[in-house]
């Protein structure tokens, strides 16, 4: 039977309190996780030095004997450098690190509280029957199979080729269906020396193990490279896809360097109905800006100490999820700590910098492969948007009190001004829905 052949973005996209307001964050009360979003894959990144830590979650719908992947790293493969991981690991990094949504509530005007200030901070596969050993160059073609074998449910071989119509040929002849036009991506990689990853179910092994979706892949090497290869991804991508990639370094934040990267707005106050519709501004607001940049545009969505988190969209990684994914500079000290303020669970700073980048994407405006580096930049950043409830527990007729309440409506029109700002939403449906207006009309 014929396999079809679904080249990949090299991360896993397959083509084919009535209190003071004492704390920075406010009440977390929801986020918008990569869910979201249509055709989104992720990517775990994690860099020491020149060793790279790459896992990344694939978005294949369909039989898996239809499921295979090729992914250009810059060195050949061991079998030790090959793993499986958890899903549950991507999840959490992303639950963690997603924008999210914060509440306030006001206080008795006629009752004021000076808060003290707080400052804030700006698994292994299983053994498979796969051969192993030396080389075995198909001299015809051009192509070397340089290693091969089996981790967990994926039969695995990576290959170097001479020219790109061999690697091409090669593929074909062994039932890899190629999309028109990778030949000539496959060749910029064969030019700059690079290895071919491909892998594919073991419906046996995976059988044998009890899985029935795909799991995670996991892949070490060491290159002075830090690059992401995501332009075979879009060979015969139908449409712009989503990225989103999650780096743990332990310097800095990570930004793109043959790519603007930019930090998406955050902090604003809008009308407190988007509660129940955060979803829906959250990917208004993030094509707003995708076109603002004309779809050239890395954008940071997050960027922060992994030891905390303020307010926490979830817990922050353990020291086992962290070394799971890749991070071996992890002290061992200590278990996560208590609540900072009732901003969520802690933990002792581990020197583990996540940077969040989200990236829209098709072969016209990201030509190249994503290139990145380390910066000395540990500032944080989140993308949090904020609603404020006006202050309904009465007894709040004093001068103070009437002058609060002749302020909302300037206020609430001032978040309608910026939600319209934030989305394109138009500002008359948006005021319909502020407080004390008719019933709304703007909704899912």
């Amino acid at each position: 039977m014929k396999r079809f052949f679904l080249v990949m973005l090299t991360a896993g996209l397959l083509v084919w309190t009535g209190q003071a307001l004492v704390a920075f964050c406010g009440f977390y009360v929801a986020k918008a996780d990569t869910q979201l979003f249509n055709k989104a894959s992720q990517v775990v990144l994690v860099r020491d030095g020149d060793r790279t830590i790459l896992t990344m979650s694939n978005d294949f719908k369909g039989d898996p004997k239809a499921f295979a992947v090729v992914i250009p790293v810059p060195t050949a493969i061991d079998r030790d450098q090959v793993r499986v991981a958890d899903r549950a690991l991507l999840d959490h990094i992303d639950a963690y690190s997603a924008p999210r949504l914060v509440e306030y509530f006001d206080t008795n005007p006629c009752q004021p509280v000076f808060p003290l200030a707080r400052g804030a901070a700006g698994g292994a596969g299983g053994r498979g029957g796969g051969a192993g050993g030396g080389a075995q160059p198909t001299n015809s073609l051009g192509v070397t199979i340089e290693a091969q074998y089996t981790v967990g449910e994926y039969d695995i071989i990576i290959l170097s080729a001479l020219e790109s119509s061999g690697l091409e040929a090669w593929l074909r002849q062994n039932d890899y269906r190629i999309p028109n036009g990778a030949s000539n991506i496959l060749g910029s990689y064969i030019r700059q020396n690079m290895k071919f990853f491909v892998a594919k179910v073991n419906l046996a092994q995976q059988s044998r193990l009890g899985y029935s979706t795909l799991r995670p892949i996991q892949v070490e090497f060491s290159s002075p490279k830090f690059m992401l290869p995501i332009r075979l991804g879009m060979v015969n991508a139908d449409g712009p896809q989503e990225l989103f990639v999650f780096v743990l370094s332990s310097r800095g934040r990570i930004e793109t360097t043959n790519y603007r990267t930019v930090k998406l707005p955050s902090g604003m106050d809008i009308p407190v109905f988007v509660k129940d519709v955060f979803g829906d501004f959250y990917k208004a607001l993030f094509n707003v800006e995708v076109k603002k940049e004309d779809m050239r545009t890395v954008f940071t969505e997050y960027s922060w100490d992994m030891g905390f988190c303020d307010p926490c969209a979830s817990t922050p990684l353990s020291r086992d999820e962290l070394r799971r994914l890749g991070v071996t500079w992890v002290a061992d000290n200590g278990n996560f700590g208590p609540a900072r303020g009732g901003g969520g669970p802690v933990a002792p700073r581990q020197q583990v910098f996540l940077t969040r980048l989200h990236v829209r994407y098709d072969n016209a405006h990201f030509p190249e492969d994503l290139v990145f580096q380390e910066t000395a930049d540990r500032e944080s950043f989140q993308t949090r948007y904020v609603l404020r409830h006006a202050w309904t527990g009465g007894n709040d007729s004093c001068d103070a009190g009437v002058m609060y309440r002749q302020s909302l409506t300037q206020r609430y029109e001032r978040e309608a001004e910026m939600l319209t700002q934030l989305t394109g939403w138009n500002i008359d449906d948006i005021r319909l829905r502020l407080p004390n207006a008719p019933p709304p009309r703007i909704g899912r």
